[in-house]
């Protein structure tokens, strides 16, 4: 509350017939202004909604009843990306890792789209093998990629010796260090 303290305004007159105007000093007690604060607070915490996570969507392979029948892929249908240093993609279609091919994150996909439009919808399945050289950005720029082509069956797989080997040789040559 507020309050008021009339105090004598002490001294005298300055001139002839010059009153001096009595000094008075007021006080105001915050408290319930804190109160009110707090309480404001309070209220806005417990009605705000949290963040929300993200997430990627998934899909799962269906359940088959035979565990060898479960993750077959034709030859004809598989493209295997594998991410290698300084944002080098090397590729290959089918199963042979010899076949390896170079792209850039500019130019894979064109091979994606070129290998997507060859192929039968239901057999297209696209392997990705990032090394331990790869970027965490380029895993996820390779896997923007597969939404952005609207790639509906994309694994992660972990790179062989032998295709880690096959890549060491190849960056190697080209002087990627």
């Amino acid at each position: 509350m507020a309050s008021i303290d009339a105090g004598d305004g002490g001294g005298g007159k300055k001139g002839p017939g010059v009153k001096k105007a009595k000094k008075l000093s007021t006080t105001v007690d915050m408290t319930p202004m804190v109160d009110l604060g707090f309480l404001l607070i309070t209220f806005f915490i417990f009605t705000t909604t949290m963040a929300q996570p993200t997430a990627m969507n998934l899909f799962m392979p269906k359940d088959v009843e035979k565990k060898e029948d479960q993750n077959k892929v034709k030859e004809s249908g598989a493209f295997t990306i594998m991410l290698g240093k300084q944002d080098v993609v090397y590729y290959y279609e089918g199963m042979d890792p010899t076949q390896l091919k170079t792209a850039t994150f500019k130019t894979i996909r064109d091979e994606i789209i070129r290998k997507k439009q060859s192929t039968n919808p239901e057999d297209l399945v696209m392997i990705i093998k990032p090394t331990v050289d790869a970027t965490y950005k380029n895993t996820v720029d390779i896997l923007d990629e597969m939404t952005i082509n609207e790639i509906k069956r994309y694994a992660m797989v972990d790179i062989s010796p032998q295709e880690y080997q096959l890549i060491q040789i190849t960056e190697a040559a080209a002087g990627i260090k």
